[in-house]
């Protein structure tokens, strides 16, 4: 009985090891883990009293899992005043064999054929860069979804809750990578 335990644990523990190296990575020359968004990436926009370029930030990822068959991408404060967060990126709808975006991808310029833009929480379809209030610096939960879907069949007229909800029920790994940005 004691070896069928052993071998048991020996295999999970086997399985577990072989999961977290094939783990999903998001990684950012813009954005380091933990680090704060340059003016480049920060909002600038009717109505905001942010000055920045709004420029989306390059991304790359790996590690995808088996079975990936497009990916999206989210940034999303958590700490905005509204009660439930702020979104200010989703781009869905890219075909499993892209790995990166370029600098400025949120902007239109630089998507693969095919990804989708959505309306973000400023009320524009594309990327809106962090623009908090004066206070605490806020996270940006910058997200790349691996999913089991070639499309999520939705266009830039849905709301980032109906994006995020056809996200989240067709994710199979993500990854996230989280910046700062105050003033």
């Amino acid at each position: 009985m004691r070896m069928i335990a052993c071998v048991t644990a020996c295999v999970v523990s086997g399985l577990a090891a072989e999961g977290a190296a094939k783990a999903m990575t998001l990684t950012s020359p813009d954005i380091k883990a933990g680090g704060k968004f340059a003016n480049e990436q920060v909002y600038q926009g009717p109505g905001w009293d942010c000055t920045g370029g709004n420029v989306s930030p390059a991304l790359s990822w790996s590690g995808a899992p088996k079975g990936t068959k497009s990916f999206a991408i989210s940034i999303y404060d958590p700490d905005a005043p509204t009660g439930s967060g702020f979104w200010h990126w989703w781009v869905a709808d890219l075909a499993a064999s892209t790995t990166s975006l370029p600098k400025g991808a949120g902007g239109g310029t630089g998507l693969p054929a095919g990804a989708v833009q959505v309306r973000n929480d400023f009320g524009t379809i594309g990327y809106g860069g962090p623009c908090p209030p004066p206070g605490k610096p806020h996270h940006y939960q910058i997200t790349v979804y691996a999913l089991d879907v070639d499309k999520l069949g939705i266009d830039g007229s849905v709301t980032p809750a109906v994006t995020g909800f056809n996200v989240h029920g067709h994710t199979l790994a993500k990854a996230t990578l989280t910046g700062l940005y105050g003033r």
